[in-house]
């Protein structure tokens, strides 16, 4: 770790971490208010056993005591973080002790694909109408999407965009997303779902409701995002404005049937979501 001059800016104390899906999210203790601080910055090495505050490891500078590290991807990760403290004068205060911090593995990665659609990836670009065709939406799409796997193609078969009845453009209704595929037999163990986006709607990204064979399942409810998506589609872009979300859930093996099953999301509540990927897995080792 670099030697940083004796500096009055005290080192920032309770720096922790959480790993999620595809991201970590850091907290800290803020500095007192006699503190007049500029910015927090945040440096941070992958799997490595201390981190080097130096131009090259640093993530980000926030005026807020909190970072979310985005766009790890749905392999596990481990990270190690310090933070250091910059006041107005520009001043920079020792770096804070070392956290280390592992992402959690997204079921994309362990489990076994029975139906996908999409690469999970942080990129909808595969999907119809991709990165800005919405205005094609409803005479493409007037009925929403019926799309059987293994049959269909994405590219013609499935909207990046899944409108809300908030949504004007898309005729302020309900929209229906229905995939079909087929199983040779009943899973013998629970599977999961994997339903992953580059973006969504900042204030009103609402929920839809989860349907399995015919059975509802669950409403999921949907972060808020930078209301982006509609016009780009690769959140892996160095600087890219997108905000991806994560939604992975387990589904019973008792809502499956042998021959053609379908899942749907009835999007009845709120504005637009956009797509990175979806698809059910089966679990590892069954």
């Amino acid at each position: 770790m670099s030697v940083t001059t004796a500096s009055k800016v005290r080192p920032i104390t309770g720096l922790q971490g959480e790993g999620k899906l595809a991201r970590i999210v850091l907290d800290w203790t803020p500095e007192p208010w006699e503190t007049v601080v500029d910015h927090y910055a945040v440096y941070g090495t992958r799997d490595a056993d201390d981190v080097e505050v130096e131009p090259g490891t640093l993530l980000t500078k926030t005026v807020y005591p909190h970072f979310v590290h985005r766009g790890l991807g749905g392999a596990s990760e481990r990270w190690v973080y310090r933070v250091v403290t910059v006041d107005a004068a520009g001043s920079r205060s020792r770096p804070s002790t070392l956290v280390a911090v592992t992402s959690r593995e997204s079921v994309s990665v362990s489990g076994s694909p029975l139906a996908v659609v999409g690469e999970f990836d942080g990129k909808g670009l595969e999907f119809a109408l991709s990165p800005a065709g919405s205005s094609q939406y409803n005479a493409t799409f007037p009925n929403g999407v019926d799309f059987s796997y293994g049959t269909d193609v994405v590219g013609t078969g499935w909207s990046y965009l899944q409108p809300g009845p908030a949504d004007s453009w898309a005729g302020r209704r309900n929209h229906l997303f229905r995939l079909r595929f087929e199983l040779d037999e009943v899973p013998a163990h629970d599977v999961d779902l994997a339903l992953w986006l580059i973006d969504s709607h900042a204030s009103i990204p609402g929920s839809a409701v989860l349907t399995v064979n015919g059975t509802s399942v669950d409403r999921l409810t949907f972060e808020g995002g930078a209301t982006k998506g509609s016009t780009q589609g690769d959140s892996t872009v160095p600087g890219s404005p997108l905000k991806p979300s994560y939604l992975e859930r387990p589904l019973a093996a008792g809502l499956f049937v042998a021959g053609e099953n379908t899942l749907e999301l009835f999007k009845d509540d709120g504005s637009w979501i956009a797509y990175d990927a979806i698809g059910v897995f089966a679990r590892a080792g069954h």
